[in-house]
């Protein structure tokens, strides 16, 4: 981006409301006995300062404004920043100044599920959702056009870019050891500085920001499925096979350490073939009953 010379929101404390509404009445009450006692006498000059007491508490009136909890009012006079009121109460200010409303709360922004293409280019379905608030006021009304909108924007163009920037599972790309399931904290941690980055520049504070939908998109979702169940599979046989061996290795110490019987090599291959079909199988084992011996 080209440099620019950012806003910054200067606090100010604006004259209580409470002493000039007094003051609005008594000009008020003033102004009325003017005009009755005017009128009864037929005096004009004493009408006269009636009406201009009337014109000037209608004058003063707009000037009066409440400030909310965590809401601020932007004050702008004639086109120029005066400052920001945040302390919440009842006050006033120049009649001629535009009181702008800035929310100071946190805001959730519940993202759109994105179809975008992770690092891998496998298309994927991804959402997000930030938790974000207006830390500067003068930022968010003054540098951006619609900071709320803006906020929108550019979360969804923080989500697809770090999205490009790392594989869905683990196993599919050797440039990079994170992966978007399974690692949320990373991620989300990524996501954060990335949006913080963005939103900096309209004064906008990132609390949180996490991915809320993740899943391959519908025309591959089946075949992914089919590989994350091939690779529980492989897993799951892995693990049998090497607790197989495991006993089976047991097994032949325990009948040479014991002495229980002696068996030559094609022996040993038979029990230890035997054994991982049994230890390995899928079913059951059938015994069979071998009268007779090996060699006959």
């Amino acid at each position: 981006m080209q440099s620019r010379n950012p806003s910054k929101e200067i606090q100010v404390q604006a004259l209580s409301g409470a002493g000039m509404l007094v003051l609005e009445l008594l000009l008020f009450a003033g102004s009325l006995t003017l005009l009755i006692r005017g009128a009864e006498a037929k005096d004009a000059l004493q009408i006269l300062p009636a009406v201009a007491g009337f014109l000037c508490f209608v004058l003063i009136m707009p000037g009066f404004f409440i400030v909310e909890p965590n809401l601020g009012r932007v004050l702008v006079l004639f086109g120029s920043y005066r400052g920001t009121v945040r302390q919440a109460g009842f006050y006033w200010t120049n009649p001629f100044t535009s009181k702008k409303k800035v929310s100071l709360r946190a805001h959730n922004l519940n993202g759109k599920t994105l179809k975008v293409n992770d690092l891998a280019g496998n298309p994927i379905e991804i959402a997000a959702v930030v938790v974000w608030q207006v830390h500067d006021s003068a930022q968010a009304l003054f540098d951006v056009e619609g900071f709320e909108h803006f906020v929108e924007v550019q979360a969804e163009a923080a989500v697809r870019l770090v999205a490009s920037r790392h594989p869905y599972d683990d196993g599919m790309s050797s440039e990079v050891a994170t992966t978007l399931r399974g690692s949320a904290d990373a991620v989300a941690n990524e996501l954060g500085h990335e949006l913080q980055q963005r939103l900096g520049l309209a004064g906008i504070q990132v609390l949180e920001a996490r991915l809320s939908h993740l899943a391959y998109a519908p025309e591959i979702a089946h075949a992914m499925l089919q590989r994350q169940q091939a690779g529980a599979i492989i897993a799951a046989r892995t693990r049998i096979v090497d607790g197989a061996v495991g006993m089976v290795e047991m097994a032949l110490e325990r009948l040479s350490k014991d002495k229980i019987v002696d068996l030559d090599d094609e022996r040993r291959a038979t029990l230890v073939g035997n054994l991982l079909v049994v230890l390995c199988g899928q079913t059951s084992a059938t015994p069979v009953l071998n009268t007779g011996g090996l060699y006959n």
